[in-house]
């Protein structure tokens, strides 16, 4: 299933609250899948990790230094995605 994230709200403890244009909504601990490692090494910073946002074109998060996700690996991995 093709699915674009429309929002992103930074939490606590590396975790993200992420709205769908399919309607869900869920958080999804990027901590638990993501290794920090690599280009996702600046994102263990919580500053660095706080300037997440959505790129409408890609249709999924990204970071500043061109890190991002899959949006169906993070619609799989969201908790509590209302339908």
């Amino acid at each position: 299933m093709l699915v674009d994230v429309v929002r992103v709200e930074v939490l606590p403890h590396y975790w993200l609250r992420l709205a769908f244009d399919d309607g869900a909504e869920g958080i999804v601990d990027i901590a638990s899948f993501v290794p920090f490692e690599g280009i996702f090494a600046p994102l263990r910073d919580p500053a660095v990790f706080a300037q997440v946002r959505v790129d409408t074109e890609l249709g999924t998060i990204v970071w500043p230094n061109g890190a991002d996700l899959d949006p169906s690996v993070l619609r799989e991995r969201a908790s509590h995605v209302g339908e």
